[in-house]
C-alpha cells in the first residue's frame, strides 16, 4: 500500500496523522492533496458511523472522478473524534466540531464549557476524547477502530500546542493540558494516536 488518503482538511489533524503513520512508509495525503473537494453530511449518531460515512464518501468520489485509477492501491481513512464531558451528559460528543455552530472559534467553545463547569469540583469534571478511525480498503472492504483518552476539564485553558479542546483537557499522567504536551508526548497517549495504531495493527501496516 503506497498511498493513504485521509478524509480531512484539518491541518492540525494532518500533522498528527503524518507523524503517527510515518513508519508505514506510505505517502499520506489529505483530501486537498488528492484533489478531492466534497462536503460530507456527518449525520451519524456515533463516532464510528460518522467516520465510516466520511471514508465511504471519499472512496466513492475517487471512483466518480476516475481518480481510483490514479490511486489504485490507496487506502482511504477517516476519523470522527470529539470530547465527552460526563457532567454535561457527555456533551458535546459527536457534535464537538459543530458545538455552538461550525464557525464558532474553539476559544469561545472552550470558555463556554468552562463556564458551564464553574464551581464543579475536579472529581466531577471527568471527560474523555474519543476517536473512531474508519478504513475503506482498495477492494472495498471496511474496518473501524475506536479508542479514548481519559482526563478531566481543567479550570482554565493552558498551552499553545494542539488544537480544538486541547487547552482545557487535562491528563493526570502529565499534570497538564494536552495543549501543553509535545507532539511526541501527545501522539503517544492521544485518542487519535491509539486509534490509528489499532488500525495499523488491524491492517498489518
Amino acid at each position: 500500500m503506497k498511498k493513504i488518503i485521509f478524509a480531512t482538511g484539518n491541518e492540525g489533524k494532518m500533522r498528527e496523522i503524518r507523524e503517527i503513520l510515518a513508519d508505514t512508509g506510505a505517502e499520506i495525503l489529505s483530501m486537498k492533496d488528492a484533489g478531492i473537494d466534497i462536503s460530507v453530511a456527518e449525520d451519524g449518531t456515533t463516532f464510528e458511523e460518522n467516520a465510516m460515512i466520511k471514508a465511504k464518501a471519499v472512496a466513492a468520489h475517487l471512483g466518480a472522478l476516475h481518480l481510483d485509477a490514479l490511486y489504485t492501491d490507496a487506502l482511504v481513512l477517516a476519523d470522527d473524534s470529539g470530547l465527552e464531558v460526563d457532567y454535561l451528559n457527555k456533551e458535546p460528543g459527536v457534535y464537538s466540531a459543530r458545538y455552538m455552530g461550525e464557525d464558532t472559534s474553539y476559544e469561545i467553545k472552550n470558555q463556554a464549557i468552562l463556564d458551564r463547569l464553574a464551581g464543579v469540583p475536579k472529581e466531577r469534571r471527568s471527560a474523555r476524547f474519543v476517536c473512531a478511525i474508519a478504513a475503506v480498503l482498495p477492494d472495498g472492504q471496511t474496518r473501524v477502530t475506536r479508542e479514548t483518552i481519559e482526563g478531566y476539564i481543567g479550570e482554565r485553558p493552558a498551552g499553545a500546542n494542539g488544537f480544538g479542546f486541547d487547552p482545557i483537557f487535562y491528563v493526570d499522567e502529565y499534570g497538564c493540558s494536552t495543549a501543553e504536551l509535545t507532539e511526541e508526548e501527545k501522539n503517544a497517549i492521544s485518542h487519535r494516536g491509539k486509534a490509528l495504531r489499532s488500525m495499523k495493527k488491524l491492517l498489518g501496516l
